[in-house]
């Protein structure tokens, strides 16, 4: 395997790794419920979302678990192709191993405990986003960049092909 590949799949890794980590953390320490305010809008807090974004289909009896996880799987697998397709470039590699790492990071919550472990709650008053872990900051951040690799694209000077 090219090592620009391996170096791509070890920044999902790594994603992983981190997201778990701090998810253990929180399972370890906090009580389901728990919020550990630390500044006037952000707090700590643990909560399972059984749903995706925003909390879309939480409200659902169950189905929808297995639904993220094919969903991940399907995507990470096609990203997986993708980034081995453009691992000598820059941006769109690191957006396709940060979406992978983070799908990754959220789909072993989704078997281990049947939901994703959230606990980064950023609000102003009562208003808040809904909390998030380092999983969806990944995503969210390899959106972006995709979308950026895109608006782009073609404005990259030439990678070295040397693996």
């Amino acid at each position: 395997m090219p090592k620009r590949f391996l170096a791509w799949l070890s920044l999902s890794g790594l994603v992983i790794v981190l997201d778990q980590i701090t998810k253990l953390a929180v399972l370890r320490n906090l009580k389901l419920g728990e919020a550990i305010p630390y500044t006037d809008f952000f707090q700590l807090v643990f909560v399972y979302n059984p749903g995706a974004a925003f909390s879309l289909l939480a409200d659902q009896p169950g189905w929808q678990k297995w639904f993220f996880v094919t969903l991940a799987v399907v995507i990470s697998a096609w990203l997986l192709m993708l980034l081995k397709r453009h691992a000598n470039e820059r941006l769109q590699p690191l957006a396709f191993a940060l979406i992978i790492g983070g799908a990754l990071g959220n789909v072993i919550d989704r078997i281990a405990y049947g939901a994703v472990v959230d606990f980064l709650y950023f609000h102003v008053g009562r208003y808040g986003w809904p909390a998030f872990n380092v999983a969806d900051s990944a995503i969210s951040v390899g959106a972006v960049l995709m979308i950026a690799a895109q608006l782009f694209a073609g404005r990259e000077p030439a990678a070295d092909t040397k693996s």
